[in-house]
């Protein structure tokens, strides 16, 4: 049985200038495109592929709009609109049911939450950064803890010094794996980073100056609109429209173990491509002797 979405039906947005028609056809283009990009996609689709029984005389090429909305449990009438462009809200969660059952790839899903202009839940868990070559170098980094992070400051991969070191992102959901909402929000890194206060200050500057060019993305929106409600001490940094570049200096971080204690890390970026809004891998390299031997006996000590 097929459980219907919400249905609202075409949203009449009201008319207030030349600006308000603008928006309005810039928002009508963009849904009539994600509509033909659907359409694409479900035609290219047999049903075997997605473990329907084929008929032996189909009219539409590929899956039907019926079968779409079966797989992906939305209303049929609900997807057609969907597919015609009409001015209806399409959440995260749908749009990526649709997505599975329309097999896309990582960057048919970026392509089609970008028209939606909404936050993928699953945004770059999939990376094509993520490479066995990659992967590969963070584990020859160890004893360092190494990562592997995108423009927004969220981990995309890590070696096991990492996790041993600061704690492992994977315990936190997907899209709380940024040093933005570890920072703020994670209460080992509010007591173990001794120099936070200078570092919140610092990170909230970066992000800012970092999201200049996208401004009006979902992705980037979403993780400041979540710590605008959650955290007056973000709210306060936020407000100060404060703006800082990428640059290496020293952390001093102190390890929960009483047995390691201080570590003195100063964090190196390596950019994977020129242009510097791209992904890097950030390695956090002793400053001093004693660090060194920290963090290899900690490496010892986990295996």
């Amino acid at each position: 049985m097929t459980t219907a979405a919400p249905v609202t039906g075409p949203a009449a947005a009201p008319v207030t200038g030349p600006a308000s028609g603008l928006r309005r056809s810039a928002d009508d283009a963009r849904r009539a495109e994600l509509g033909a990009f659907l359409r694409s996609r479900r035609e290219r689709i047999t049903p075997d592929r997605v473990g329907l029984p084929g008929t032996a005389r189909r009219r539409t090429p590929g899956l039907r709009r019926e079968e779409v909305a079966h797989l992906a449990a939305v209303g049929v009438t609900w997807y057609t609109w969907l597919e015609q462009g009409r001015a209806i809200n399409v959440s995260a969660g749908v749009l990526d049911a649709i997505a599975r059952a329309l097999l896309m790839d990582p960057a048919e899903r970026a392509h089609a939450f970008a028209l939606a202009g909404t936050t993928d839940p699953r945004a770059e868990t999939d990376s094509p950064a993520v490479t066995p070559t990659l992967l590969r170098m963070l584990r020859r980094l160890e004893p360092y803890p190494a990562e592997l992070k995108n423009a927004r400051y969220e981990v995309l991969a890590h070696n096991r010094a990492h996790a041993d070191v600061f704690g492992d992102p994977e315990e936190f959901a997907p899209e709380h794996r940024g040093a933005l909402w570890r920072m703020f929000m994670c209460d080992r890194w509010r007591t173990q980073f001794l120099d936070r206060e200078a570092m919140l200050g610092d990170l909230v500057a970066k992000y800012r100056k970092a999201m200049a060019g996208h401004v009006s993305e979902p992705a980037w929106r979403a993780p400041v609109d979540e710590l605008l409600a959650v955290s007056p001490e973000f709210r306060d940094l936020w407000e100060r429209r404060d703006v800082a570049p990428v640059v290496s200096h020293v952390k001093r971080y102190l390890h929960p173990d009483p047995e390691i204690g201080l570590l003195r890390l100063e964090h190196r970026h390596m950019w994977l491509a020129p242009d510097g809004d791209a992904h890097r891998v950030v390695a956090y390299v002793p400053a001093d002797d004693e660090t060194e031997e920290r963090l290899e006996r900690l490496a010892a000590r986990t295996g």
